[in-house]
């Protein structure tokens, strides 16, 4: 599985309440949006992805802030089917390795790109995307390092998606805007589904990682 070819766009969920796991997730899904990371910034993070492996077997759920080999192996044994890192270390990124599971550590600098690229790995996260440089940087990093492929994440949103994805070196990007805090507060799916919707509708310009 190639997380950067699943979709355009890959929901980045802080789950507050375990219950709405299941129905987020479906309405991602049903959206359009089938990979869904689910960030370890909550107590209940490895309990949503339990349920939504459990619950909605259509998505193909993550894990994201994955900082620790520990938070590696706890997600792969909730049902984590991908693993996302804000950045790595070379004991993260052999824990992430080992894990079986496609990852995608997290890199903002050239300097952090080659070095995966010596290890062997060319699809990352550029986090935080629009901090760190946003497609300008992108762009001059296609030159030189063209076999590096990126899910951009940190500061994007539906009006800036397409000019990252008409990127070549970019395969998807990460986000949040189609989970509106009082959507998810008000537990109002409907108006996730139909905001993923839009987002599922946006297409890469080429940069899918093969």
């Amino acid at each position: 599985m190639n997380v950067l070819d699943l979709a355009p766009v890959v929901p980045v969920v802080v789950i507050e309440d375990a219950a709405d796991a299941v129905p987020l997730a479906r309405a991602l899904v049903d959206g359009g949006l089938p990979a869904i990371e689910v960030t370890l910034r909550t107590p209940v993070a490895l309990e949503a992805i339990r349920a939504i492996a459990d619950g909605v077997p259509e998505a193909v759920v993550g894990a994201g802030t994955v900082i620790t080999p520990e938070q590696v192996t706890e997600s792969v044994c909730a049902g984590a089917r991908f693993l996302v890192s804000p950045g790595w270390t070379d004991v993260l990124l052999e824990a992430m390795r080992a894990s079986g599971v496609p990852f995608l550590p997290g890199v903002s600098t050239a300097s952090e790109v080659v070095a995966l690229l010596e290890r062997g790995v060319r699809e990352m996260k550029f986090f935080p995307a629009q901090a760190a440089g946003g497609t300008a940087y992108l762009k001059s990093l296609a030159g030189p390092l063209p076999q590096a492929r990126f899910c951009p994440t940190g500061g994007i949103g539906l009006a800036n998606a397409p000019e990252y994805l008409s990127l070549p070196n970019v395969g998807c990007v990460g986000g949040t805007w189609m989970l509106p805090a009082d959507a998810v507060a008000a537990r109002d799916w409907g108006r996730v589904e139909e905001l993923a919707r839009a987002a599922s509708a946006l297409r890469p310009a080429g940069g899918t990682c093969r």
